[in-house]
C-alpha cells in the first residue's frame, strides 16, 4: 500500500473542490483501495501519542468563522478498534494509548474526503505528541512501516510552509522565502535525506517564516519515516497559494 502525504490548505477546499481536491481525488484513484487509513494531522495535537479508538468518530468542525455549508459537513466514515490497539502496540514504548472520544478533525476529514468521498474506508487518527522534538517524531514513524503491508494507507495531512501570519489572500503564487524553502524541502526528500528533514532550522534561513510551528510540517515526517528502501515517490498539487501556504503533497509508492 503507499503512503502520503497532502497539503490540506483552507477548510474550504473541502466544499470548494478545487483543483487541489481534484487532483488528490485522482491521486487516489492510482492504487487500490486501502483496508483501513491511519491520519496523521496536524490538527491533533497532545501531550502523549493517542489513537482514536471509537468504532464510530464524529466529524469535528475545528475551526470558526467559515460558511455554515462547511460545518454541514459530515465525513461518517467508521473507526477501526483492531487497528487502533495494534498501532499502540507498535508504539508502546511511546506509551501510546486510545482516546475513545476523539473524532476526526479537519485535517484528516478535508483530505479524506477527496480521496475517498464514499466515507466507507475506515480511519483510525494518530496524534501528535506536541512535547516531541522532530527527530523523534520521525524515529516513531518509523516503528508504522509494517502497517503499509496490511493493506494500511499513511496519511499525513498538514502544509510544507504554513505561515497564517503572513498570508496575503490577493497573491496567487508563493513568496520568495516560501518557494525557496519548498524546493530545498523537496531537494532533501529527492535525495532520500529524511532524517535531516527533521533539523527544520538547518533546512535554511526561510525556515521561520516557513515553519513558524512544527505542527504543520511533522505531518511529512510521518509519511517519509515509512518509505521503504528504493520505493518511488512523486509531487503533486505543487503550488503556493497565498505567498505563505505550500500545497505541496508526496505520494510514496503506488
Amino acid at each position: 500500500m503507499p503512503a502520503l502525504f497532502s497539503g490540506h490548505g483552507s477548510p474550504m477546499y473541502a466544499v470548494e473542490e478545487n483543483e487541489f481536491y481534484k487532483r488528490l481525488h485522482e491521486v487516489a484513484q492510482q492504487f487500490a483501495k486501502p483496508k483501513s487509513v491511519l491520519c496523521v494531522s496536524a490538527h491533533w495535537e497532545t501531550d502523549g501519542v493517542f489513537l482514536t479508538g471509537s468504532d464510530q468518530p464524529e466529524t469535528i468542525h475545528d475551526f470558526y468563522g467559515f460558511p455554515k455549508e462547511l460545518f454541514d459537513v459530515q465525513y461518517p466514515a467508521p473507526g477501526d478498534p483492531d487497528l487502533a490497539r495494534h498501532a499502540a502496540t507498535m508504539l508502546s514504548q511511546a506509551g501510546a494509548r486510545l482516546d475513545m472520544e476523539r473524532g476526526l478533525d479537519h485535517g484528516c476529514w478535508s483530505v479524506l474526503r477527496a480521496m475517498y468521498p464514499d466515507a466507507s474506508i475506515p480511519v483510525v487518527g494518530l496524534s501528535l505528541d506536541r512535547k516531541s522534538p522532530p527527530l523523534a517524531h520521525y524515529r516513531l514513524a518509523m516503528q508504522l512501516a509494517p502497517l503499509r503491508r496490511e493493506q494500511v494507507l499513511v496519511v499525513g495531512t498538514g502544509n510544507i510552509v504554513h505561515n497564517l501570519g503572513m498570508i496575503d489572500f490577493r497573491r496567487t503564487g508563493g513568496f520568495d522565502w516560501a518557494v525557496r524553502f519548498t524546493e530545498e524541502v523537496k531537494r532533501r526528500i529527492l535525495a532520500g535525506d529524511y532524517a535531516a528533514l527533521a533539523g527544520i532550522e538547518t533546512l535554511g534561513p526561510e525556515a521561520r517564516l516557513a515553519v513558524p510551528h512544527p505542527e504543520h510540517y511533522l505531518p511529512l515526517l510521518y509519511a517519509l519515516a515509512v518509505k521503504g528502501e528504493g520505493e518511488k515517490l512523486s509531487f503533486f498539487n505543487d503550488k503556493i497559494v497565498m505567498g505563505s501556504i505550500s500545497m505541496t503533497s508526496v505520494l510514496i509508492g503506488g
